[in-house]
């Protein structure tokens, strides 16, 4: 029988959509809740997927990763707190033009292009995945070393509207990169003795209280005013887009091209392809003063991006079995136990298996629509909360996801940390976003430097011998020039 009518045989019957149809709803729920994020929420599947056939528990995977993903634009937009790490890159933004009483423009765009993104991305991993695999596979140490380094450099430098402040929130992510036993040397540093600082300070708890809980305790330095300068209703999000798709297209096409390169690179992720789209919009954008002031350009090109880049990551997983994330790291686990593992003679012996994937994977943008729209309509009901009543409970949501991050008391300690540390970073106009991003990356820049040291005796050459790191790095020392001559002319101006 034809592969292609097999997958459809598999995909077609009412429990294999039943279970896409509660994976995406859970999805949306865990998505939608600060903190919670869409890697938690697939570990969280996996225990049932035990009790699947293969073909719906990698569907119910995907679907919940999909969804998880959008869903942490809601409480951005509304509450300007991130669900997901992939919607911080553009909280700022997104929040801004819900003050403005765009809040149904915005969603509406987070929905229409994070659908489209995800499709692209589908695309890319049905028709090119074995090439776009082969390229990801010639990266070493000296390649993912620029690409961090380039990732850095968008979000201090050109992401931000400040670069010398961007700069200095870039150095204190950087600062607690440092913290811990998790180094290329394994010594502890900067720990103070304290035996839970060995580990390191975990992303995620340190973001809940960055973003969500430096929120809260805004609103109670405010004395808990009403949500009069946010607009209450959402209306209909389906409005103009005809015209967002004409208006962003360039923006779209980008976002999704450039999520999905970074997408296919092992260990990038959703997170890291919507700071760098976000800069790269902000660079490249016409107007750039409106950035940071609500504006839909990088928000469109962000979201793009981030949903490409989870459909993507697939391609290294399936081909090679190298996870493109931490999401599909989790997925090669499931498919492992299920008796499919990843690699070429999955092509090979299973077609029908890779294109029932493929079909589950468009099912789950397609659904991304109807149930997105449900989930706006359910969550515009915060704004009619009290805030009051609404910081505690998101408080408590935080302190839950702070938690479940390690299971330990630990996690609650760093989020009011550093949500302290975020109230103080916005009332001194300090960005949040280059600090995160100098958390994540951090790690890798300083573990692909000193391994590529190690391979080669300290050469400083090794970093330009190989083709594609070459020209990485000539690509990045042109970058710094270029701001380094618009800083001088600037000043020279002035």
């Amino acid at each position: 029988m034809n592969p292609i009518l097999a997958a459809f045989e598999l995909v077609a019957n009412w429990q294999v959509f039943l279970t896409l149809v509660s994976a995406a709803l859970f999805g949306l729920l865990v998505g939608a809740v600060p903190g919670l994020t869409a890697t938690m929420a697939t570990a969280l599947l996996v225990p049932l997927t035990f009790f699947m056939d293969p073909i719906p528990a990698v569907g119910a995977m995907v679907t919940c990763a999909a969804m998880a993903i959008f869903a942490g634009d809601i409480p951005s937009a509304l509450l300007r707190m991130p669900g997901t790490p992939a919607s911080a890159a553009y909280t700022d933004e997104a929040y801004a033009m819900t003050r403005k009483g765009q809040a149904e423009t915005v969603l509406g765009a987070c929905v229409l292009f994070s659908a489209i993104g995800g499709l692209f991305g589908t695309a890319v991993l049905i028709f090119a995945a074995p090439a776009l695999a082969e390229i990801a596979l010639k990266f070493s140490s000296p390649e993912y070393f620029w690409m961090a380094l380039l990732g850095l450099t968008c979000a201090a430098f050109i992401g931000a509207s400040s670069p010398l402040k961007g700069a200095v929130s870039l150095l204190i992510g950087l600062f607690v990169a440092t913290i811990g036993l998790n180094n290329p040397a394994g010594v502890p540093r900067f720990t103070f003795g304290s035996t839970e600082m060995l580990s390191g300070i975990d992303f995620i708890p340190a973001m809940i209280g960055l973003f969500a809980v430096s929120e809260v305790f805004r609103t109670i330095a405010a004395g808990a005013p009403p949500w009069d300068s946010v607009q209450s209703q959402v209306g209909n999000i389906f409005r103009n887009w005809g015209g967002m798709v004409v208006t962003y297209w360039r923006q779209q096409v980008r976002g999704n091209v450039l999520g999905t390169l970074i997408g296919i690179l092992p260990g990038a992720g959703a997170d890291v392809a919507a700071y760098v789209s976000y800069a790269v919009s902000r660079k490249l954008s016409r107007t750039p003063e409106k950035f940071g002031t609500g504006h839909l350009e990088g928000i469109v090109e962000s979201t793009s991006a981030n949903n490409s880049s989870l459909s993507s990551a697939w391609v290294p997983a399936l081909v090679f079995g190298i996870p493109g994330d931490t999401i599909t790291a989790i997925v090669i686990g499931v498919l492992y136990v299920k008796g499919l593992n990843p690699g070429p003679t999955l092509f090979l012996f299973n077609p029908q298996t890779i294109y029932a994937v493929f079909i589950m994977f468009i099912i789950a943008n397609l659904l991304m629509v109807p149930l997105g729209w449900m989930a706006i309509k359910l969550a515009k009901r915060l704004l009619q909360a009290p805030r009051a009543v609404l910081m505690p409970i998101i408080l408590a949501f935080c302190i839950v996801g702070a938690f479940a991050s390690n299971n330990t008391a630990y996690g609650i300690i760093v989020m009011l940390v550093f949500g302290v540390l975020g109230f103080f970073m916005e009332e001194n106009d300090i960005p949040i976003a280059p600090c995160i991003l100098g958390i994540v990356i951090g790690p890798i820049l300083e573990r692909n430097f000193v391994t590529t040291m190690i391979k080669t005796d300290g050469s400083i050459i090794a970093f330009f011998d190989r083709p594609i790191a070459a020209a990485l790095g000539i690509f990045l020392i042109l970058l710094w020039i270029l701001l380094l001559a618009g800083a001088w002319r600037r000043r020279a101006a002035t």
